[in-house]
């Protein structure tokens, strides 16, 4: 008996932690959430995009407008969190939800508005565009 159970128990396995960024996350996260409205789940993907989550550590902090929404956020996390861990390569990714009564919410709705999102966030954007004679 003591030799069965002994091969049964397995090494700890080493999980990869690798370094990723906000950016990183982000792509992710957006990428995620355009996935969950792919598949019609447009409630989750609305509250994936409410407003952009912020990286402290491994630790992704996302504010939520309402005691509902974080109820309804907490029956994906789990699976938010696998795709997370795995697209990133990092286990030690967690999820904390604070839900903010008075938080005004962000989500750019046309082209130009992300466009104009994305460039306070990295104003070499305005550069790029420029440079290349994009339109938005």
């Amino acid at each position: 008996m003591e030799q069965s159970q002994k091969a049964t128990i397995r090494d700890t396995v080493h999980l990869p932690t690798e370094a990723f960024t906000e950016t990183d996350m982000l792509l992710q996260w957006n990428k995620y959430a355009q996935r969950l409205g792919d598949k019609g789940r447009k409630i989750m993907e609305a509250l994936l995009l409410v407003n952009d989550p912020k990286l402290q550590g491994t630790t992704i902090i996302h504010e939520l407008p309402n005691e509902g929404s974080r109820i309804d956020f907490e029956s994906e996390k789990f699976e938010l969190l696998g795709y997370l861990r795995g697209k990133l390569h990092n286990h030690d990714i967690m999820i904390e939800i604070i839900v903010n009564e008075e938080m005004d919410s962000r989500r750019a709705f046309t082209p130009q508005d992300r466009f104009n999102r994305l460039n306070e966030m990295n104003p070499n954007l305005e550069l790029l565009r420029k440079t290349f004679d994009l339109d938005i």
